[in-house]
């Protein structure tokens, strides 16, 4: 269970020697990115999931740091449109995977469709049910496609939820995050643990990473140490001169 899992960094690491490593991780993460990309053979899909607050704004900027832009998208998922309700639940997510060669980061993602209807309970149970299995068929395709998904959920815990929710009050630099919604959110936290751990069990064919994001440091690294062995899995060549003058 998530409340069995520590959200803060082991007590001997120390926040400078990380910061270090860090800087080398990036260095061959942006490598990487580029010979993905000039490649065009493999896509990577990044899936930032947490409750409010948890860091997936930040992960999205300090991970992807310094990676070229022009290889990288970014969709956050909202309350679903009008138009959006009007399809199958994953047909708003579909539309927005990775092209091969670039790098996708969904901010919220298709398991919203499973954690904000079970939890205020406007789906019946037995649809929850069935979009277990086909988010898990969705994932497979995309990986047999050529994709790589990597799913993390950022681990923060309740008390520091709550001090970064003060924040956005506190701090006018972060009045434009807050949002009363959140705190409605947080009076129903168990449920959404609940929910999460259901997701870790049900959909894990594609395996989860639980980042403890207490501590933004800490969670950065994890990420980028993550998304370096998601590139060392790929068979990434430069491609090859193609020309007929030389």
């Amino acid at each position: 269970m998530l409340n069995n899992i520590d959200s803060s960094p082991p007590n001997h690491l120390k926040k400078k020697e990380i910061k270090r490593e860090l800087k080398q991780l990036k260095e061959k993460m942006i490598a990487f990115q580029k010979k993905m990309n000039a490649q065009g053979k493999y896509s990577l899909l990044l899936v930032f999931q947490g409750m409010d607050a948890s860091g997936k704004d930040g992960a999205t900027r300090r991970v992807l740091e310094g990676v070229n832009p022009s290889g990288i998208k970014v969709k956050s998922y909202k309350k679903p449109t009008d138009e959006e309700f009007a399809h199958d639940f994953l047909w708003r997510v579909h539309q927005h995977t990775p092209a091969k060669g670039m790098i996708q980061v969904f901010n919220r993602s298709h398991y919203e469709d499973i954690l904000v209807p079970s939890v205020m309970g406007y789906i019946p149970k037995e649809e929850i049910e069935k979009r277990y299995e086909l988010i898990n068929s969705f994932e497979k395709l995309l990986e047999h496609n050529g994709t790589k998904v990597l799913k993390f959920y950022l681990h923060v815990s309740k008390e520091e939820h709550l001090v970064r929710l003060q924040e956005r009050i506190d701090n006018p630099e972060k009045h434009f995050k807050h949002n009363d919604g959140d705190w409605e959110t947080r009076e129903n936290w168990d449920s959404y643990m609940g929910v999460y751990q259901s997701l870790f069990d049900k959909c894990n064919d594609i395996p989860w990473h639980i980042i403890p994001s207490d501590e933004n440091w800490y969670k950065t690294n994890l990420i980028t140490e993550k998304i370096i062995a998601a590139f060392e899995s790929m068979d990434l060549e430069w491609p090859e001169l193609k020309t007929e003058k030389f």
